[in-house]
């Protein structure tokens, strides 16, 4: 095992000897599992393509010319059924004699390029062959306009601004940064994803006075009104990120339309159910999960600036173990860690993480936290720097991700509390945590289910 005499201190984790020297051995909390008992209603299956077709019926294509082009825009996170969505979408345009395609709505995400963002899509199984549809990806804007008191410069992506009809394809939820009457959704993805990274810079910069809860209403209504946005489609997920709304939402109601979602969407909001939290462990961050890699919702803590942080959760320490394979490296949001594992820092990508990082004006959330080599090494860094207490009453919690919580691992101290609730289950009693050379040799990916 390393010491501290022989270990070059550098760009590395650091070795679990060190941690257990500054530490010192102590028992560690059992861990059984919880389940949050839901009651939803997901669109089944075989019906999300109808019902996204039916949504084209909501979009105003009076102007659209016969063959005219539909730019069908699409986004970064990992929103249940897209492919499907899309592809039914685009074959609906298709069957009223128009000649759709698909860009990239993302903002400065896939490292700023064509390439990264196209990729980006791939991942999350949007692809040619899939949607059935060609995908034009460019970093290219236009300047559509200026917002009329301070004159910022409001950016689309020069593709869609070309075409004859634009539709914005989004899940609609609460955003990660700012709380407000529009916050995540169809709007959202036309300021800053189809405004590519020099619109997205340009709005997270004017965000920092302005506030994203201000600019986004004003400048989704310029981008409305001087480009022919015909609709949007909107999507809900509930708490186990199943489809529960596909809507067509024409161009004069996003507004509106959108404010009564987000109030569906909050209502589905998963959670992890409790307000006190000694030490969280997240099995995976990244992009697809959520813009901030993990979501501040859950997790109580913001990294962009100038907007207060939730009121709860109140989680004292964080312990992140991984990155999403679609994130391709962007680590974005990793600052709202404590700790991170080794297989997180050698899997960040430095330039595209920073470059997400300068785009959305919050170098805070492109912070490294210290890495360690092994997870226990990450518990007991976290148990050690949480204050005196007992593993009996040491309150951890460990998911999948911020987006999974149907089941999740946590302390007994919590299954004892989870057991006077209505509202949750103890799937599985506490066991000691089992581990393999420092390593969880449980996966909660596995255990706990989706």
């Amino acid at each position: 095992m390393n010491t501290k005499d022989d270990f070059n201190y550098g760009p590395r984790p650091v070795p679990e000897g060190i941690i257990l020297d500054a530490c010192g051995e102590r028992p560690l909390p059992e861990l059984g599992v919880i389940e949050q008992l839901w009651k939803t209603d997901p669109i089944p299956e075989d019906r999300i393509a109808d019902v996204a077709a039916e949504a084209v019926d909501s979009f105003d294509l009076a102007d659209v010319p016969g063959g005219g082009e539909v730019a069908v825009g699409t986004g970064s996170r990992g929103i249940a059924n897209v492919p499907g969505i899309v592809r039914s979408v685009v074959a609906e345009l298709r069957e009223r004699g128009y000649e759709p395609f698909v860009f990239p709505a993302m903002g400065s995400h896939g490292g700023a390029t064509a390439d990264g963002q196209r990729e980006m899509l791939a991942s999350l199984g949007v692809t040619e062959d899939a949607i059935d549809c060609e995908i034009r990806a460019t970093m290219d804007t236009t300047v559509v306009g200026e917002t009329p008191d301070r004159g910022v410069e409001v950016h689309a992506d020069a593709n869609a601004a070309a075409a004859d009809a634009i539709v914005p394809i989004n899940r609609v939820k609460p955003h990660t940064d700012f709380q407000g009457d529009v916050e995540s959704g169809l709007s959202k993805m036309l300021v800053i994803g189809m405004g590519k990274q020099r619109g997205a810079k340009t709005a997270h910069e004017w965000a920092m006075d302005w506030s994203f809860r201000n600019m986004i209403p004003e400048i989704a209504s310029l981008l409305v009104e001087e480009l022919p946005v015909v609709g949007g489609v909107a999507i809900v997920e509930d708490e186990h990120d199943d489809t529960t709304t596909i809507e067509g939402v024409p161009p004069e109601g996003f507004l509106d339309r959108e404010a009564q979602l987000l109030e569906e969407a909050y209502d589905r909001l998963p959670t992890i159910p409790f307000d006190e939290v000694d030490v969280l462990v997240v099995d995976r961050m990244g992009k697809d999960v959520s813009g901030s890699g993990m979501d501040t919702n859950v997790i109580g803590r913001l990294v962009f600036g100038p907007e207060p942080a939730p009121e709860t959760p109140n989680i004292e320490r964080i312990f992140v173990r991984g990155l999403t394979e679609p994130s391709h490296g962007n680590a974005t949001g990793l600052g709202s860690a404590d700790f991170i594992h080794a297989d997180l820092f050698e899997a960040i990508d430095l330039p595209d993480t920073l470059v997400n990082g300068l785009t959305a004006s919050a170098p805070r959330g492109v912070r490294i936290p210290p890495a360690v080599e092994t997870d226990r090494a990450g518990l007991l860094a976290c148990l050690s720097t949480i204050g005196v207490t007992s593993p009996e009453d040491a309150r951890v919690v460990r998911i999948r991700d911020t987006m999974r919580l149907g089941r999740f691992a946590a302390s007994p101290s919590l299954i004892a509390e989870a057991r006077e609730r209505d509202d949750l289950r103890v799937a599985f009693e506490p066991e000691p945590i089992d581990f393999e050379d420092g390593q969880f040799v449980e996966n909660v990916v596995e255990t706990t289910g989706p």
